[in-house]
């Protein structure tokens, strides 16, 4: 591996470009045909990179076209033979002969550019196209007389290509090399000395050609002579060179140029035909030319890209043997038939809404692969978008951002490159590149509204649902998750907070107590929006709560005052004519608008036909003549009722004195008040007397019913019970009271026979089941004890028990 021992050559320059974006190059040096695996640079160490760069700016190496002959390892920061190079393969004749290729790293967007020249190494011998060469040549063929032999072709290049020819024997020919304009040879063989096809019919000859590589290598080519009887006038060409000119993709068939040569001999020495004798390129499979006629035409695909410039060989030859040549150069234009194309080498699929301007979004590299103007490109983005587009070398363009970015306006943009030549018509390409638009915390929750009121009607569920506050925010996600708070105030020295309550994900307002529309009749506070932002952004508004008023109170009569010591009386004279007044009702109602409107109306009176009551104004007065018929004694009952739903009322009591004196007055109303007293009593009593009896009946109902229950329980433990029956007396009762022992004795037995499911009861005198017991510490009151007495202590004694 000596002779393939790498060379490598580093120059390295780096130089800053603007828009957040660095531009280095970096070129080596390298033999073809290295092994797979092959140290190519260390190309971290070259541009000053750290290998931990490498990674986390996820480099990688882009060629622009699908060979990818070099790897980058990032592990090591090298780079690599990925697929054995060969250099005639990849450039051909061209010299020198490189791969270009660019590294991109992301986070922040770099790129650089790497040339690796590759150099050639001897690896191909020169051979010829035909490995024979026929030649008929006249005996009569002067000294002097030129053959051209075909030239060798050799694949590499400098010094490994073809250097030298040797042609042996040298008896009747030399061998001739003339330089041609593009740096060829044109091999010739010259007669030197006469033939004599009577002395040799046949010469065999050998061409070797030779390379100056080393050790150098050769290729050989037998050419084979037959002496013909004399044919001494050669085919010469009107012209030695020719010039055509052919647009690239016209069609097969397309005609270049016409040659001609003329020939001085007659019959078969002077028929001339016409060949192609190019043997290094391919022009032959692209250009053909008619043997009689020396018309040149297209026979194949010509691509201006590929090759601009053809110069193709013909040879003239008489049936003699003798030969002449002419060269006609083909120059290609171009056509504007290759779009541009767009690559995309590092591109960034989401930028920060706070991105300064400047900063790079893409880099795209555009290639046309067309010369002059259809080369030409220009190119642009879609326009009212925060984008532009700069040129940073001449394949290379960046797009960066141009202003100030909001998602809330934009989360998105489609930027659309398009890049058109300059050819007529023009060619363009285009792509569209999809930026998305991440989100910071740059806007406040907005209310709805600037304010807000909400009404509630007193007496009031405490947790009852007043209204909702909203509040929008802009951004995204997090950032416009809003939650609601309410800020810490006092409403009368109160915490607002013992009032009403805001949920904190729904902005709904609950009341935390039951209000009172006559101790509180509005108040506010202020709630404040926060977003989930970091930092978080708020703002508040005013919330004004409105209490609506209930008819919870019913009226409360000022006039006439209401006592039960005194008895107030309005003294009416019996000459009052009609509309006198007699007295006014004056009432309040606590609650507010229509729940406080009140109205008067006359429930009861003695005389209905002598007064009426005002509806609004609760004046009372006579609505005829007062005559002597009319009852010293009046008593009216006045209701006051407001106007609420359901409306509420109160109602007075008024004492009228149909009288022209007080004493009469004075007589008349001492038996009224004891009426009045004795009348209320008895409503008591009576009222009082009716609860009694009604508890006394259902207590009764709930004795029977329990002792009904309680007898056919015994009744069946009896009956499923063996034990005989022990008769039991009762002890004497006790005296109670602290007198001593009663005086009195109860005596009763208890019959029952085995086993007998009834029992009889036998009283040894009748008595009365009260006894009256004389209180001695009282005067002569009497107290009604009854005596009563479970015979049987335990609940499952089968004794029937009676009470006396």
């Amino acid at each position: 591996m000596s002779d393939r021992t790498m060379t490598r050559q580093v120059l390295l320059f780096i130089s800053a470009l603007s828009l957040s974006s660095v531009h280095g190059q970096v070129s080596y040096s390298i033999p073809e045909e290295m092994a797979k695996g092959s140290l190519v640079g260390n190309i971290a160490q070259d541009l000053g990179l750290d290998i931990k760069r490498l990674k986390s700016g996820k480099a990688r190496i882009y060629t622009g076209d699908s060979a990818e002959y070099i790897e980058l390892n990032k592990e090591r920061g090298v780079l690599l033979i990925k697929e054995r190079i060969d250099r005639e393969a990849l450039c051909g004749q061209t010299t020198p002969c490189a791969v270009h290729l660019q590294i991109t790293l992301e986070d922040p967007i770099e790129f650089y550019s790497v040339t690796v020249e590759i150099h050639d190494i001897n690896d191909n011998a020169p051979s010829f196209k035909k490995n024979e060469m026929k030649f008929r040549i006249s005996e009569s063929a002067m000294v002097g007389a030129k053959f051209v032999l075909e030239r060798a072709m050799d694949l590499d290049v400098g010094v490994n290509g073809l250097q030298s020819y040797l042609l042996k024997p040298t008896d009747n020919f030399l061998l001739k090399l003339q330089n041609q304009p593009d740096g060829s040879k044109k091999v010739e063989m010259v007669l030197q000395k006469p033939l004599d096809r009577e002395k040799q019919e046949h010469l065999f000859l050998t061409l070797t050609a030779m390379d100056g590589g080393d050790p150098p290598l050769s290729g050989t080519m037998q050419i084979e002579i037959t002496v013909l009887d004399a044919n001494d006038n050669a085919p010469v060409f009107t012209q030695e060179m020719y010039k055509a000119t052919i647009t690239e993709n016209a069609p097969k068939g397309t005609v270049l140029s016409t040659v001609s040569a003329s020939d001085a001999d007659d019959g078969f020495n002077g028929r001339i035909s016409y060949s192609i004798t190019n043997t290094l390129d391919d022009v032959p499979e692209i250009f053909e030319i008619n043997e009689d006629s020396g018309i040149v035409v297209l026979s194949g695909h010509i691509d201006y890209e590929k090759a601009r410039h053809y110069e193709i060989h013909v040879q003239a030859s008489d049936d003699g043997g003798l030969t002449d040549s002419c060269k006609i150069n083909v120059e290609v234009v171009d056509t504007n038939d290759n779009k541009p194309s767009i690559n995309i080498m590092s591109k960034t699929t989401a930028i920060s809404e706070n991105a300064e301007p400047g900063t790079v979004v893409t880099i795209i590299n555009v290639q046309d692969p067309d010369s002059g103007d259809n080369g030409r490109v220009q190119c642009s983005i879609n326009e009212n978008i925060p984008f532009a587009m700069k040129l940073t070398s001449n394949t290379f363009f960046t797009i960066v951002t141009d202003s100030d970015l909001d998602r809330e306006r934009a989360p998105e943009y489609n930027i659309s490159v398009t890049c058109s030549d300059e050819g007529v018509p023009s060619l363009s390409s285009s792509v569209t590149l999809t930026l998305q638009i991440s989100d910071v915390n740059d806007n406040a929750p907005l209310f709805e509204r600037s304010s807000y009121e909400a009404y509630i009607i007193e007496n009031n569920t405490p947790g009852l649902s007043i209204f909702t506050v909203k509040a929008r925010d802009a951004d995204w996600n997090q950032n416009a998750r809003v939650s609601y708070i309410l800020e810490e105030s006092s409403v009368n020295g109160v915490p607002v907070s013992s009032y009403v309550s805001v949920s904190a994900d729904s902005g709904v307002v609950h009341s935390v107590r039951s209000f009172d529309y006559e101790q509180i009749r509005d108040f506010q506070f202020r709630v404040k929006a926060q977003d989930g932002g970091s930092p978080p952004l708020s703002s508040n508004v005013t919330v004004k709560i409105m209490i609506q008023d209930q008819n919870d109170n019913a009226p409360q009569v000022l006039y006439p005052v209401q006592t039960s010591s005194s008895l107030v009386a309005e003294m009416v004279p019996r000459s009052a004519d009609v509309g006198y007044l007699v007295t006014k009702v004056v009432a309040v109602d606590v609650d507010s608008g229509q729940n406080a409107w009140l109205s008067y109306k006359l429930q009861k009176a003695t005389d209905r036909a002598l007064f009426e009551v005002g509806l609004q104004n609760g004046e009372i007065r006579t609505i005829r003549q007062v005559n002597d018929k009319d009852a010293v004694k009046q008593r009216l009952t006045v209701v006051v009722g407001d106007n609420g739903q359901p409306s509420r009322s109160a109602t007075v009591n008024v004492n009228v004195a149909v009288a022209d004196s007080f004493p009469e007055v004075i007589s008349e109303f001492t038996d009224f008040t004891h009426d009045k007293d004795y009348n209320d009593n008895l409503t008591f009593y009576l009222v009082l007397a009716l609860a009694v009896v009604s508890f006394l009946f259902i207590t009764c109902l709930v004795v029977i019913i329990s002792v009904k229950i309680y007898r056919w329980r015994q009744s069946r433990t009896l009956y499923h019970s063996n034990l005989p029956v022990i008769p039991y007396y009762p002890p004497r009762y006790a005296d109670t009271l602290g007198t001593g022992t009663l005086q009195h004795v109860y005596n009763y037995e208890v019959c029952r026979t085995t086993d007998s499911r009834k029992s009889d009861c036998k009283f040894v005198r009748p008595c009365s089941q009260n006894v009256l017991i004389k209180d001695p510490s009282s005067t002569g009151t009497m107290q009604r004890m009854q005596s009563e007495k479970n015979i049987l202590d335990e609940p499952d004694s089968p004794l029937e028990v009676c009470y006396l």
